[in-house]
């Protein structure tokens, strides 16, 4: 039994650490850092309300374009502070929330290897932090 406890400590710490890597190597413009807490196959959707009539569209990006996007510092605009907070945790899958002062973020991680990567990303921008406001 204390196997599995101290198990399930490190994989929350994993979680949490690689959720803080994602988040805070975005507002850092630490590409490699990004990278690093990224699957290869992630796929990132953001749902945008400014569409005709407030119809939410989604728009999708993969790994690369998230690890150009922080290499070239969008993020770095941003006033830093986040939370993180593992929502489930089961076997090698987790959900894990982030909100930051621009966005609210849910993460997709699984585990490879015995490492925990991001895979899915659904975020939407704060009302307040929008770029007309």
């Amino acid at each position: 039994m204390a196997v599995t406890v101290v198990a399930a400590a490190r994989d929350r710490e994993a979680i949490l650490r690689v959720a803080a890597d994602y988040i805070e190597s975005w507002f850092e413009g630490d590409a490699e850092r990004m990278r690093r807490s990224l699957h290869q196959d992630l796929v990132k959707r953001s749902l945008d309300r400014s569409g005709l009539a407030g119809e939410p569209k989604l728009e999708t990006i993969g790994a690369e374009d998230m690890v150009s996007a922080t290499g070239a510092g969008v993020g770095t605009k941003y006033p830093r502070g986040h939370d993180v907070a593992i929502l489930d945790l089961y076997d090698d899958m987790a959900t894990v929330g982030v909100t930051s002062t621009p966005y609210v973020e849910y993460l997709h991680l699984a585990r490879f290897g015995g490492r925990w990567l991001i895979v899915n990303v659904l975020w939407q921008r704060r009302a307040e932090s929008a770029p007309d406001r």
